[in-house]
């Protein structure tokens, strides 16, 4: 073999290795392309199925908006439910839609859709009402427990039930915001952080009275003929006897100015009767003084602090069957026995020896209670 048939052979070997090294590179170029292409598929698939889910999730949270905005001073009315189609989520090409079915007996149901590019995402939600006295304390910034204090629950509606915790709850998620003295027990737990919409409460359209509810030494009696708006209620203690009686039903009182209890008088209300207390100003009261709720059902007194920085102050010499929403007003109970029911304040001082029992019934609710909201029960993604 010569010279040239050599070199044209060594040429051919080179030419094909040349040839093998580009068509590999052009293979790993192009899986490397095809990875890059598959992973920027999944990236968008996998982008659209959590815009589709938030959408999802913003037409859950929009139908239980609009389900509450059906709640207010007048009668629930379920006779058209929310509903929506293929509403835009803002600031994004996703869409929702959503529809709530029920009724006041089976309770309503929440189903959401969302959509985007092609990827669906569907929510179910089952809602309930919640009651703004679902705990047994509830408080926004501190609450402080005296020695001696126990804390427990019971059912009015069956008192057969028991052995169920209670809970006290602080918006405020520090620990610290909760001071149990030595002495103090509670059966159930101390929750820190909770999330709690507190609405505002407004009294009833009442007629106004524009004058005082004001006793001494003798006793008036209140029927729900005199339900209305008064200034203050005052009551001083004189040389018989001062009490101030709810008798016949129930008494809406909506009280622009103070509450002012004199020492030994009494706050009373009958069985059969039932009182709400919507209040503007401060209430105090002074030592030995009763409020004495004769129906023992804490639903049948509910105080309502609706003004802005209140002090309440309750003395009871009897058992006391009470319900108080205060959530921007400091609280203070001295009582000489048992309080029974529920108490929501913004801070609260318990300075009274016994027990604290929060009445489950209260978180049985209906659509036309005082300050309910529907929130969520359960929640399935499908």
């Amino acid at each position: 073999m010569n010279k040239n048939t050599r070199g044209r052979k060594h040429n051919g070997i080179a030419l094909v290795s040349v040839m093998c090294a580009v068509i590999l590179m052009l293979l790993l170029g192009w899986g490397a392309l095809s990875l890059g292409l598959r992973g920027q598929i999944f990236a968008v698939r996998a982008g659209s199925q959590v815009t589709a889910r938030c959408a999802a999730d913003a037409g859950l949270t929009q139908a239980i908006a609009e389900m509450n905005e059906k709640l207010g001073p007048f009668s629930f009315n379920d006779s058209t439910l929310p509903q929506a189609t293929d509403q835009l989520l803002p600031a994004c090409n996703a869409t929702y839609s959503y529809t709530v079915t029920g009724d006041k007996a089976a309770g309503y149901t929440v189903q959401s859709v969302g959509s985007s590019r092609n990827a669906n995402r569907q929510v179910t939600a089952t809602l309930r009402l919640r009651s703004l006295f679902d705990f047994g304390l509830l408080v926004v910034e501190s609450a402080t427990l005296y020695s001696g204090t126990y804390v427990d629950r019971y059912n009015s509606s069956d008192l057969s039930e028991t052995g169920i915790p209670v809970q006290v709850a602080c918006i405020n998620p520090d620990p610290a915001s909760v001071t149990l003295k030595p002495g103090v027990a509670i059966d159930g737990e101390v929750i820190f952080g909770v999330d709690f919409d507190f609405p505002q409460i407004s009294p009833p359209p009442l007629f106004n009275f524009s004058n005082d509810i004001s006793v001494k030494g003798s006793t008036l009696t209140l029927g729900p003929t005199d339900s209305g708006q008064y200034t203050n209620i005052t009551l001083n203690n004189g040389e018989k006897p001062t009490l101030l009686e709810i008798d016949g039903g129930h008494v809406d009182l909506y009280i622009t100015g103070d509450i002012w209890m004199g020492q030994g008088c009494e706050f009373r209300i009958n069985p059969g009767a039932s009182l709400h207390i919507f209040l503007d100003g401060d209430c105090t009261t002074g030592n030995s003084d009763g409020i004495n709720n004769e129906t023992k059902i804490a639903a049948n007194f509910k105080l309502y602090a609706t003004g802005q920085d209140q002090t309440l102050e309750l003395k009871a010499k009897t058992d006391t069957y009470a319900c108080v929403y205060a959530p921007d007003a400091d609280l203070v109970i001295k009582a000489q026995n048992d309080i029974y029911g529920s108490i929501v304040a913004k801070n609260f001082e318990n300075k009274a020896k016994g027990l604290i029992r929060y009445d489950g019934a209260l978180s049985k609710v209906d659509v036309d209670d005082i300050g309910v909201r529907f929130v969520i029960n359960r929640w399935h993604e499908e």
